[in-house]
């Protein structure tokens, strides 16, 4: 605690807010984590509470890029650790063998809540597949097509009513090549009891997925999505600079990290930028983040209406701010590529994925990437999660004291003299755990949900 030299009033420096180390002048850049986060509207005196009312964003619509290339020297290490996972017969790998039941449509959402309450299987409730056209059902298709080829799913499910626009019929087409024995498809409209061939048609993918024993698999073949949600002032301080350097540390042994939450990169962005590996993955990041933004004026939308209101009770006041914070998350590695809705990770390394801030959304177009598990940072907390085991991180100690059933792991301790390097061995420790088979508090609690972006941002 500090006592505010100019109104006396007790400040607590872990709320996550900010305070000024200096006399301000009004239109004078504010400095955080090095860079401006905006400028000052008022003269601010030190010690002042720095926040909406005097601070605003220095942002405003697109912006040119040139391609600066300045790519970290971050070494490459040969790694014997392994993790127990699941070997696919297509050469994949999974982190848990689960039967997913994937709807082609919301209609028939109950029918696979019974058929999971009756089996013990995973279903996941979407209202999407019916009457949509185009660019709206492909988006939908190619997510849902990305949970039913998830290595993480022993066996599948794919349910359908019959009627719908999304149709298992059109849902094949998008498939592509499957296992008969690992995915299997019921129409309900064509059975006069639907729940009794359903749990037929389970229990045989229960006899094929058990055929399947965990086994080592090399770190490099480990796939880890990064998101944040629930922010606060600690986020860029503690859990996403120690995400950062796990997903570092993890790409050095050769595995992967997904980045997304394109609006929150908004401000950040020529960081990314300049850590292209070659300029066609430059301009495949100048696209993604003008395309994001254009997205925003064609609702006429203002761009940089960003923090939320939690986001600024929690101490973040701008969207260079948040940003900054954000692209924490993605530490310093090279950025290897750029990828779509629906796309499926290619390569090894650091990859950006187009998608909104929606914490939901987010973490579904993660899993529909590939990732085995996602990494995500609360400062605020929440208990969503996804198809995928979903690691919460909280950024202060009063978060993780009081959300237990929410939180699996504590930066906070980086603001009490744990270094980074500790912080961080024990993160992959215990994400090494969750890849062999130890549940998130997600997992525990049910707390697994999917949701698709609709009208949205194509590249």
């Amino acid at each position: 605690m500090i006592i505010n030299p100019l109104d006396n009033v007790e400040v607590d420096l872990k709320s996550g807010h900010k305070y000024a180390l200096r006399d301000i002048k009004k239109g004078e850049n504010i400095i955080k984590y090095g860079f401006p986060i905006g400028h000052a509207t008022l003269d601010i005196k030190k010690g002042d509470h720095v926040h909406s009312h005097n601070l605003k964003t220095n942002l405003s619509g697109n912006l040119s890029y040139t391609y600066r290339p300045n790519k970290p020297d971050i070494p490459k290490v040969t790694s014997d650790r392994t993790f127990l996972g699941y070997q696919r017969e297509n050469g994949d790998v999974g982190i848990r063998n689960d039967i997913w039941i994937v709807n082609t449509v919301g209609c028939v959402n109950k029918v696979a809540e019974e058929l999971a309450r009756k089996t013990g299987a995973k279903h996941f409730p979407h209202p999407f597949g019916c009457s949509q056209l185009g660019d709206d059902q492909s988006v939908t298709q190619k997510i849902l097509s990305g949970m039913v080829h998830h290595p993480n799913a022993g066996g599948v499910l794919v349910l359908g009513l019959g009627c719908e626009n999304n149709n298992i019929d059109e849902m094949k087409k998008v498939l592509g090549e499957i296992n008969p024995n690992r995915v299997k498809f019921l129409n309900a409209q064509d059975f006069d009891d639907e729940i009794s061939e359903g749990i037929r048609l389970i229990n045989e993918l229960k006899a094929y997925a058990a055929k399947t024993q965990r086994t080592p698999v090399s770190v490099s073949k480990l796939k880890v999505g990064l998101k944040c949600g629930g922010s606060d002032g600690l986020s860029g301080i503690t859990a996403n600079p120690l995400v950062g350097s796990f997903s570092d540390k993890l790409i050095s042994m050769g595995g992967t990290t997904v980045l997304t939450e394109v609006p929150e990169m908004f401000g950040a962005e020529t960081l990314l930028m300049e850590r292209a590996e070659n300029e066609a993955v430059f301009q495949k990041t100048v696209n993604l983040i003008n395309e994001f933004k254009n997205y925003f004026t064609r609702h006429n939308q203002v761009i940089y209406e960003n923090p939320s209101p939690g986001n600024k009770a929690g101490g973040i006041t701008t969207l260079e701010e948040k940003s900054l914070g954000c692209v924490q998350k993605g530490g310093k590695s090279t950025v290897v590529d750029v990828l779509n809705f629906g796309d499926t990770l290619q390569k090894s390394g650091l990859n950006l994925l187009n998608g909104p801030g929606n914490d939901i959304v987010a973490i579904t177009n993660l899993m529909a990437a590939g990732v085995h598990m996602i990494l995500f940072t609360t400062g605020r907390g929440t208990p969503v999660g996804s198809a995928v085991p979903t690691v919460k991180i909280s950024t202060n100690q009063t978060l993780f004291d009081k959300k237990s059933r929410w939180i699996d792991f504590n930066a906070a301790p980086l603001v009490d003299g744990v270094s980074m390097e500790d912080l961080t061995n024990s993160l992959l420790d215990f994400c090494f755990e969750v890849a062999s088979g130890t549940l998130t508090k997600n997992e525990e609690h049910g707390y697994e949900e999917i949701s698709i972006f609709k009208d949205g941002v194509t590249l």
